[in-house]
């Protein structure tokens, strides 16, 4: 398995060099999406690629510009371009069916990619999927000063349980507001599967009822763990991730 200290590197297409540490196997390739400020280290990144290569599939792990081993600045990064990101690497090192699993933004992400190269979906899975959260999440939590500062200032530092604060751009919500997805009717048919922590402090668990709702196929199933928080990689949380994981692979019919 390549190792993480050695990824592969390309360009965007405009100097902009990203990471990615693809694993040759069967069809389709599991396709990692991190969340907001993640990256293809992380714990959900590793156990799926222990997984996939335990069962000889194939999967492509990469960070979006300005995250993890990628070239770039974060603050330059919006929904739009970190979507642009994935589908560079998808179209890059990939071939064939997708089996996309997003966490977080990643979730968002996925989305975008399935509406993007729809013909190439085998099955999406959400790990605290968020979409909509630059709108949700961010600018309707903010009290009408922190907005004021956002829009005269360009960016607004908030604090983080999970580091340094989080640099929020007023491009990342401008942008965020031309890729929202659950006011209306998500066209996607493929299996999917939303695994959510109902203690997820950060995103509310009915976000995937919602999603599920507003997703037009019907082989769509959303899994609660009632103690979960966002994470989701706890040991038993991670032998579930798998365990999902295994059983989209036994249907590769697509969307």
């Amino acid at each position: 398995m390549p190792d993480a200290s050695a990824p592969l590197r390309f360009d965007r297409g405009d100097g902009v060099a990203l990471a990615a540490l693809p694993l040759a196997g069967r069809a389709p390739t599991v396709v990692f999406l991190p969340g907001f400020r993640s990256d293809m280290t992380g714990d959900k990144a590793r156990h799926l690629a222990e997984v996939c290569a335990a069962r000889g599939q194939a999967l492509l792990r990469f960070d979006y510009s300005g995250h993890g081993a990628s070239d770039g600045a974060f603050e330059d990064g919006t929904i739009g371009r970190w979507t642009e990101d994935a589908l560079a690497a998808i179209d890059r090192l990939t071939t064939g069916k997708l089996l996309l699993v997003g966490s977080s933004m990643g979730g968002w992400i996925a989305l975008l990619v399935a509406r993007a190269r729809r013909a190439r979906i085998a099955g999406l899975i959400g790990i605290a999927a968020a979409p909509d959260f630059t709108e949700r999440l961010m600018w309707q939590a903010m009290a009408p000063t922190e907005r004021a500062k956002l829009l005269a200032e360009g960016v607004l530092h908030i604090p983080s349980q999970y580091g340094p604060p989080t640099p929020i751009t007023s491009a990342l919500i401008v942008d965020g507001r031309r890729h929202l997805l659950l006011d209306g009717p998500i066209a996607l048919d493929c299996p999917v599967r939303l695994l959510h922590g109902q203690r997820d402090p950060d995103v509310p668990w009915e976000t995937s009822l919602r999603l599920a709702e507003r997703i037009a196929g019907n082989d769509v199933r959303t899994i609660l763990v009632k103690d979960g928080d966002h994470r989701l990689s706890r040991p038993a949380d991670l032998a579930l991730l798998g365990d999902i994981l295994a059983g989209l692979l036994g249907g590769e019919d697509g969307c």
